[in-house]
């Protein structure tokens, strides 16, 4: 017949220490007390200089997300145009010298598109604009600022060379100038 011996985590248990006598003697990191800043809290009088030295010990300091993508809300010229009483009611648009001035910001969108006809002259803030946009913008004797362009990092010598070996595909235009991450 089979002897059936007991797991040694179900014999201790209900037993604080699980026959290891003193706490601190089964805790992993030896006699220290813990590892690294363990035992600092606010209470650690021994460590307390160390505290202050270090501005970040309490508080919440963790990592950055790399890939952030921006959410694009849109406008168009055309919905511009309709809304320019409202808006100018409102206060978000301001007319100055014969020129509409808005922070499409102010009223949540961040990407100008342009379906639609310029009638006014406008001066528009906006992080990103298609250039269909900004052409008709600027045809109707307007201007579009603050956009964010793409900025080319400089090729390296390898990547120069990977570049003549392949085929280069043909660059198909796109309507749309946002920042690369």
């Amino acid at each position: 017949m089979v002897a059936r011996k007991k797991k040694k985590s179900l014999k201790f248990r209900g037993s604080k220490t699980h026959g290891w006598g003193s706490m601190k003697k089964n805790r992993g990191a030896g006699h220290r007390g813990g590892r690294g800043m363990a035992g600092t809290g606010k209470k650690g009088d021994a460590k307390k200089p160390k505290i202050w030295d270090n501005k970040k010990y309490f508080g919440k300091y963790g990592f950055k997300k790399k890939n952030i993508t921006v959410r694009i809300k849109t406008i168009s010229i055309k919905e511009l145009e309709d809304t320019v009483p409202s808006l100018l009611k409102k206060g978000t648009a301001k007319e100055e010298s014969g020129r509409h001035k808005i922070n499409l910001d102010d009223i949540g969108c961040n990407k100008l598109l342009g379906s639609g006809k310029a009638t006014k002259r406008w001066s528009i803030t906006v992080r990103f604009a298609s250039k269909d946009a900004v052409e008709k913008i600027k045809k109707a004797g307007g201007e579009v600022l603050g956009l964010e362009s793409k900025e080319e990092k400089p090729a390296t010598a390898s990547e120069e060379g990977k570049k003549t070996q392949k085929k280069e595909a043909p660059e198909t235009a796109t309507d749309i100038s946002e920042p690369e991450e």
